[in-house]
């Protein structure tokens, strides 16, 4: 009993000096962003972003789509991204082998046709059937390939691709029109930059309208409510902070620009996990930090994907899992890094802040509620000590999220009524009572998943943005065609 009464104090120490830290951290990055906003919008004062763009030093991109049983959402999702704003640019939509008739509307849609256009197989993938072009629009190509997954898939795409960027973007997932001008101001500025992240905001209930979100709303589904408040709080203070230390481990995989070259180089995506995109990130680091070569990876915050989150706990489940599952791949894959000092502060303070509270944090979140429930039965409680702490705990919870608000409201404004501000405020106080020991408890699922070697990507639940406007009181006269699904 004694062993036991000394095992629980020692956990709950350690539960508390977790605690410290992880907060510390997150108060840490949230001051970063805070002065890194404040200076990216002083500096987009000053940039005349037509003019400067449209002049002869633009870098030609390439968008690639990988797309799998995308019949829902592919044709509109392509007529938007034809409609961007940037002076060179071409789309590539890789049919990954799909099952279902994504390959036929396309060609109905856009009248293609197939053509002989060489390429470099730069980056291993599955077999190339063949090329398609279309009619109306010369500079969309169409990839029609044998199915080797979301990796694969993009691997052909970047093989195909003809110029120096890429951007990779779901095919489920709407830009605004000027993202990617903003996108690639970075590789402009600054000619080490290898990676620029953008940001993502979930489109549920907004209203669109040919390809584009037109009115943003609050969604009606809680869930997705709580989600708004997470994706502000994980892009506006988590991402902004790590990007402006340059220790950026995760670049969406359904919103980021990439110079092709310095992806060749380093092998392209791995097809063995299903956090690809974090993976390439995390080993772009490695490799330049190997190499000795300089480098930046950056995020910039304003460009905006807008993709729809899960609205079903089984979807969102599901989801979670996965991230923590490719989370946990991206880290064993490159786990040489972790404490390295070869690897300057990536390997000092990035790498392993993700290891010890995004790794293993469900792990000592979940098991600290067991350890406080036996420390209940034995009597060693400080019970004052112990309601201290669940306060301040729920209180810096709720200050990290609504101050990650603050910072929307203060930057991008893109929720104008005081009505759905109140709203988020409020989901970002409720949250932490539930949601997140829900979002524990799946996290922590993911990472046993990823010890006993689960495979394979899962089913994901789609929502067309007809389904979604046809239940607004502001959709009359929307575009029947706007679709997309989950942010993968």
């Amino acid at each position: 009993m004694n062993i036991l009464l000394m095992l629980a104090i020692l956990y709950n120490l350690l539960v508390l000096c977790y605690f410290t830290l992880l907060n510390s951290m997150y108060l840490f990055l949230n001051l970063v962003a805070f002065f890194r906003l404040r200076n990216y919008f002083r500096e987009m004062q000053v940039v005349d972003l037509g003019r400067r763009f449209l002049s002869s030093f633009y870098k030609p991109l390439t968008i690639i789509v990988p797309a799998f049983n995308e019949e829902q959402t592919i044709v509109e999702s392509v007529y938007s991204l034809l409609q961007l704003q940037y002076p060179e640019f071409e789309v590539i939509v890789v049919d990954d082998g799909s099952t279902d008739t994504t390959f036929n509307q396309l060609q109905e849609a856009f009248d293609l046709y197939e053509i002989n256009r060489s390429f470099d197989q730069a980056l291993p993938c599955k077999t190339i059937k063949g090329l398609y072009a279309s009619v109306d629009h010369p500079n969309l190509v169409i990839v029609n390939k044998a199915n080797g997954g979301k990796a694969d898939a993009l691997n052909a795409g970047i093989n195909v691709a003809n110029f120096p960027l890429f951007c990779n973007i779901d095919a489920d997932s709407i830009l605004d029109a000027d993202s990617l001008l903003k996108m690639t101001r970075p590789f402009l500025e600054n000619r080490h930059t290898v990676a620029v992240g953008g940001i993502i905001r979930v489109s549920n209930d907004c209203l669109v309208k040919a390809g584009k979100v037109v009115e943003v709303n609050i969604p009606r589904s809680s869930l997705a409510r709580f989600q708004v408040v997470e994706y502000l709080r994980a892009f506006l203070f988590g991402r902004v902070g790590w990007g402006s230390l340059n220790n950026l481990l995760i670049i969406s995989g359904a919103f980021g620009i990439f110079k092709r070259q310095a992806i060749v180089e380093c092998g392209g995506y791995r097809t063995d996990t299903v956090g690809e995109d974090m993976e390439l990130v995390v080993r772009l680091h490695r490799l330049n930090r190997i190499q000795k070569k300089r480098y930046e990876i950056q995020f910039t915050p304003d460009p905006v994907c807008w993709t729809q989150v899960p609205e079903r706990l089984s979807g969102l489940s599901r989801q979670r899992r996965r991230w923590q599952r490719g989370l946990a791949e991206s880290l064993h894959f490159n786990r040489e890094m972790f404490l390295n000092p070869r690897f300057g502060t990536v390997g000092l303070l990035g790498f392993p802040f993700f290891v010890f509270f995004e790794k293993w944090g469900p792990v000592i979140e979940l098991t600290g509620y067991l350890v406080f429930l036996l420390s209940a039965f034995l009597g060693i409680l400080n019970v004052p000590f112990m309601l201290l702490f669940l306060t301040m705990a729920i209180l810096l919870g709720i200050l990290l999220s609504t101050s990650s608000i603050v910072l929307e409201e203060l930057s991008f404004r893109r929720y104008r009524r005081l009505k759905d501000l109140l709203v988020l405020f409020c989901y970002a106080i409720l949250e932490n009572f539930g949601y997140r020991q829900l979002h524990s408890w799946w996290r922590l699922r993911g990472l046993w998943d990823f010890y006993r070697r689960k495979q394979g990507w899962g089913q994901a639940d789609r929502r067309s943005f007809v389904m979604q406007n046809a239940g607004s009181k502001s959709a009359k006269g929307t575009n029947p065609g706007a679709q997309s699904r989950e942010l993968e």
